[in-house]
Order: C-alpha cells, then sequence, then structure tokens
C-alpha cells in the first residue's frame, strides 16, 4: 500500500485554534488524462461510492429504457440522485418505476431514515418506520430496474455483481476512467450494489469524457448530455432543497455538475473548461469535501464565489446560533487553487 501522506486540505478553527483538520487528495484532468492539478495522491484507489450515479444511469439511457418508458427529466435526475427522501423525490421514483410497471417492492437498496429532517419527522408522527424508497439510493435502483425490464432481463438480483445491468455499468465505467476494473477488489457499496475502486487521476479523466463528450462515441455523448441537462432542469431532484449539489446545480448550471458520495468523495466535471475533478477525504468528512469543493469552483468559476459564499464563508454554528468558529481552507488548497489560472479549454468538441 502506498503510504503517500496528503496534504491536509480542510481546517475548522475555534477561536485562535485549529481544532481539527482533514487531509485528502484531488485530482483534475481532461479527457485525455492530462492532470491540471495533482494534490496528494491521486493514483490510490478509493471507492467513488455515490459519486458515480450519474455514469451508472449512462445504460438506462443507451439501452432505449428512457425512452421506451417516457422518462421525463425529473425521473432521469432522480435516478442520478442522492435524494433527500422528501415527497417530491419518493413521488419521482414511484413514478419511475410505475412506468417500468413495478412497484417499491423490488429496489434492494435497503431502508435507512430521510435524509430530510421534515420527511423524518413526518413519518415519526404517523409512526411509520422508513421503507426503502425513502433511501438516498432508490432512484438509482429504480433506473437499474427499468434497464433490465427494457432489456427483458430478470430484475432478481439486479443490484448483483454478476447482473447484466451490473457489468454494463462496470463496462461503462471502464470505458470512460480509461481503466481495466479490479473485480477481484470490488467492494459493496451500501445501498447493496458493487462499487469498484478508481485512481481520483482516472474518475476526474471519467468525468471529463461525461461532460464534455471528448472521447465518446456520438451516441453517449448524447446520453450523458441528456442525463446532465435533466439535472440541470430538476437539481432538487438531485439532493434537495438547500443541500451542497442542488447548491451548485441551481446556481452554476451549465457551467458545473457536481455529485457527492459517501467518506468523502466529490466528482463533478466543468464542461466549458473541458475538466473533470474528482477528491477523497481521508477520514471521509462531508463538511470537508464539499468546502474542498467550494474553493476550487471559487477559483475555476469566477460566479460560484457569489453562488457558494454561505459555503466559502463556512461559518460555524453553536446550539444557540452563535459564530463559534469556521470551516476554512488549508493554506495548501488555497495555495493549489490559486496557482490554476483559468486554463484554456483543450482542442476538441465545443463546449455543450
Amino acid at each position: 500500500m502506498n503510504d503517500t501522506r496528503n496534504p491536509v486540505l480542510v481546517e475548522i478553527v475555534r477561536g485562535d485554534l485549529v481544532e481539527s483538520r482533514h487531509a485528502g487528495a484531488v485530482a483534475i484532468a481532461d479527457a485525455q488524462g492530462r492532470l491540471v492539478l495533482a494534490l496528494g495522491d491521486v493514483e490510490r484507489p478509493i471507492y467513488p461510492r455515490s459519486a458515480i450515479k450519474a455514469l451508472q444511469a449512462l445504460p438506462l439511457i443507451e439501452s432505449g429504457a428512457a425512452d421506451a418508458f417516457g422518462l421525463d427529466a425529473e425521473e432521469l435526475a432522480v435516478a442520478c440522485a442522492s435524494h433527500s427522501g422528501d415527497t417530491i423525490h419518493v413521488a419521482a421514483v414511484r413514478r419511475l418505476l410505475g412506468k417500468a410497471g413495478l412497484d417499491e417492492s423490488y429496489l434492494a437498496c435497503g431502508a435507512h431514515w430521510p435524509v430530510s429532517e421534515t420527511a423524518m419527522e413526518s413519518l415519526l408522527r404517523a409512526v411509520k418506520r422508513p421503507q426503502a424508497i425513502h433511501n438516498n439510493c432508490s432512484g438509482k435502483h429504480a433506473g437499474m430496474l427499468a434497464t433490465a425490464i427494457h432489456l427483458g432481463l430478470s430484475p432478481k438480483g439486479y443490484e448483483r455483481v454478476d447482473h447484466p445491468v451490473q457489468i454494463a455499468i462496470a463496462a461503462i465505467l471502464s470505458e470512460l476512467c480509461g481503466i481495466e476494473l479490479d473485480r477481484a477488489h470490488a467492494g459493496i457499496d451500501g445501498c447493496s450494489v458493487p462499487t469498484f475502486a478508481l485512481p481520483l487521476s482516472a474518475l476526474a479523466r471519467g468525468f471529463a469524457r461525461f461532460g464534455t463528450g471528448e472521447e465518446l462515441s456520438p451516441s453517449r455523448a448524447n446520453a450523458a448530455l441528456r442525463l446532465m441537462q435533466a439535472c440541470f432542469a430538476a437539481p432538487v431532484l438531485v439532493a434537495g432543497e438547500g443541500r451542497f449539489d442542488t447548491l451548485v446545480l441551481q446556481g452554476l448550471a451549465p457551467q458545473a455538475f457536481v455529485k457527492g458520495g459517501a467518506e468523502g468523495v466529490h466528482c463533478g466535471v466543468l464542461p466549458e473548461l473541458g475538466l473533470g475533478f474528482a477528491l477523497k477525504i481521508d477520514d471521509g468528512a462531508k463538511r470537508a469535501d464539499e468546502r474542498t469543493v467550494a474553493e476550487l469552483l471559487a477559483t475555476l468559476l469566477p460566479k460560484a464565489r457569489t453562488v457558494l459564499a454561505g459555503q466559502l464563508q463556512g461559518e460555524i454554528r453553536n446550539w444557540r446560533g452563535l459564530k463559534v468558529g469556521r470551516l476554512a481552507a488549508s493554506a495548501e488548497l488555497q495555495e493549489a487553487a490559486a496557482s490554476l489560472a483559468t486554463p484554456r479549454r483543450p482542442s476538441g468538441r465545443a463546449a455543450r
């Protein structure tokens, strides 16, 4: 195992002391895999978790399932989502399943309490337990099920690594990221589908290709564009009100597409710059991965300083609402971000 120590990216400051530190690694690359930024160990394989849901949704378009079932932007967006479990999310997942002739009993993602406090409180008041449809991954699973049904495959076991839908997804990840997946080191995600370890450098390249269409066949480029446009059209379906990914999609579309995952992973693409990025926080802290993304976006996209002003300020308040600290980009992250003079977009397909 590589023992390279990753730099501190984010610090928690309280009073005049740095109270906590979050180390991690960041890769920014173009569609050919040329690294614009490599901060920390970007070649160590990591599990991308939910950060690649939009990539996992490509078979839903490429198989013809989305057209056959007449899926709209909300239904495509929720297929790419880590949603909050609010009424709007649950309804979209049910519509997606219903169009494929299925119901939520087919979902293999397991149940957890909704991310949304409002949705959780609603269940508690009704003395109900959460169901699989409240799982933040239920939209992704619904998309996989719809793909299986359209292809005439059994929906049973669609989440298993040897199911044709998962085999197709693995092939797409390999092709997009330009790397052979090591099936011997595949893990199982929190929602029971396979998760393959990939270096951040390869993930950054894959997202650059996904967001620009470069190095892709016309049909795959169009499928990727369609998914991104759906997420831009229905950003609340991708995460939820007030959540980081939704704020970015609402305020920076079509300049930035981002998606976070568990254990401090975040990926995305800046289509007009032709760049994809991927990062991992060593201790898995979501607060640190979102703060890192905010710093990078603010450097590369001037508009982001306004859209993400609250995230960049990083105020930490106590239970009385008093400001007691801040979430700050480390000096090393700030220096690396400052070195990113706005790059010229690589030659190839024009910004879409």
